[in-house]
């Protein structure tokens, strides 16, 4: 066994790990990281990239659908083998050589294996064959492991080899017919997918809706959009066991009313775990399999060396979001190591504010949800004086030039004691690329009264804006 000095050490490669990384060495200081698996994590291979390559071909082509004079000329079904090929591009073919480049290009030292924690600032690496090497921190160990994806315990699940979010993402073959058990974005992103690469796709949800942590007319939006591609969405069912004789041919769902649904295939969308189970957590008191708990640097609560960065930390569970925390994260790493005060206050430079007021998140169905900030209902829980403020898409300009029979909505939560956004939501076609100017003003603390002198052109979606305004400033003057 060999053992090595390091001013940081980084256990998990994916976009988190990357970014802590690349933030230390930045500054000079040498970095360690340690992988089990891909370089480039999760999101690369097995998440956003290949489900967003997935979708894109969905989504153009219900837009051209849309559009008078192309409509006829899209009718037909998606070439199932040009869209896998292109997700199969996008995960670059489940090899990780241009991201490892990358990490030795800005100088990091590549550790391949399983990393463990073995005490204070030590961190060892269990190859797979067989070598070990004990590492040793300096001034940090940042763990970046991210989640995984939970398989229910129930009667038979496990033995009927379901699907999770990796085998959703990187199918080489359509099933003829898929259960989708869940309601979240995983859930109803990968439904569409196989519903319009021609799966016929049955959507289990225990709860009353899709995607319950946004607005209600979210979920019931994406749910019209799903059951109009021939979809089947039933909500307020539990599924009491699976059946697969042998883990291969078709699996049969029972609900717990007794009902039987048989299918082809299985995703269970319905949960992540911090993968914190093997990381030795034990050896520095804190519990395995646990979530890191952290303050706004995402340096774990009750010690000076240990940072929990990204999914592992439960604070919100997307890529974009945990670079953010790398970016803060490392910051931070290296005002300390430097000796430099650290600007920890909200919006600091070395907090991860955002965190709490302004995560942005896109749900790619069609039509598809955008959010920001809290929703009308978190808002209201938290105490806030909030008032929302509604407005029709398809009667601003640029949505019926964009589509005919334009369905969406629009939401803005506005705190009435601060006159600022605090919240916003847009359902329908496109409007992912609305969500950023929303995050600007959400965590910009913009006031409304500035946003007036924000003129969106014409005739585009975004004049939903000045919609959303003029209806809040009438509602005001009542």
């Amino acid at each position: 066994m060999d053992a090595v000095e390091y001013d940081v050490v980084v256990v998990g490669a994916g976009p988190v790990g990357e970014n802590v990384t690349d933030g230390a060495r930045a500054a000079g200081l040498s970095v360690a990281v340690v992988e089990s698996e891909l370089i480039g994590g999760e999101c690369s291979y097995w998440a956003c990239m290949p489900s967003k390559a997935l979708l894109r071909p969905v989504t153009a082509r219900a837009d051209a659908r849309r559009v008078p004079g192309l409509r006829q000329s899209v009718q037909g079904p998606l070439d199932v083998r040009a869209v896998l090929a292109h997700r199969d591009a996008y995960a670059s073919h489940w090899k990780d050589d241009g991201q490892v480049d990358w990490l030795e290009s800005v100088g990091a030292h590549i550790y391949r294996g399983q990393g463990r924690l073995a005490g204070p600032k030590q961190v060892t690496v269990e190859g797979s064959g067989g070598e070990r090497h004990t590492l040793t921190a300096r001034h940090a160990v940042a763990v970046c492991t991210g989640t995984r994806a939970v398989v229910p315990g129930l009667p038979g699940a496990a033995d009927a080899k379901p699907w999770t979010s990796r085998e959703a993402t990187s199918a080489q073959q359509v099933p003829g017919r898929l259960v989708v058990v869940g309601g979240g974005v995983v859930a109803v992103e990968m439904a569409t997918a196989w519903q319009a690469l021609g799966s016929r796709v049955t959507v289990l949800v225990r709860g009353e809706g899709l995607l319950a942590k946004m607005e209600p007319f979210a979920g019931e939006l994406v749910a019209e959009g799903l059951i109009e591609s021939g979809a089947t969405v039933r909500t307020g069912v539990s599924v009491a066991s699976v059946e697969r004789d042998g883990g291969t041919g078709p699996v049969t769902v029972v609900l717990k009313d007794g009902e039987r649904i048989e299918a082809d295939e299985i995703l269970f969308a319905t949960g992540r775990a911090p993968r914190t189970d093997d990381i030795g957590l034990e050896t520095v008191g804190l519990t395995a399999s646990d979530w890191l708990d952290v303050d706004d640097s995402c340096l774990v609560r009750g010690s000076d060396w240990l940072y929990g960065v990204g999914d592992v930390n439960h604070r919100a569970l997307m890529t974009h979001q945990g670079k953010y925390q790398a970016r803060i994260a490392g910051a931070a790493i290296v005002a300390r190591a430097q000796g430099e005060p650290l600007a920890t206050g909200p919006w600091g430079a070395h907090a991860a504010t955002a965190d709490h007021a302004a995560v942005p998140q896109v749900v790619f169905t069609d039509p598809e949800a955008a959010a920001v900030g809290l929703s009308l209902a978190e808002a209201e829980a938290a105490g806030r004086r909030v008032r929302a403020v509604d407005y029709d898409l398809a009667s601003v300009a640029g949505s019926g030039l964009y589509a005919d029979g334009y369905r969406g909505r629009a939401r803005m939560v506005v705190d009435l004691d601060r006159e600022i956004v605090i919240g916003a939501t847009f359902v329908g076609p496109a409007v992912g690329e609305l969500l950023h100017s929303a995050t600007v003003a959400v965590a910009g603390e913009v006031p409304i009264d500035r946003l007036w002198h924000a003129v969106p052109a014409y005739p585009t979606i975004s004049e939903v804006w000045l919609r959303l305004l003029e209806t809040y400033r009438a509602e005001t003057a009542k």
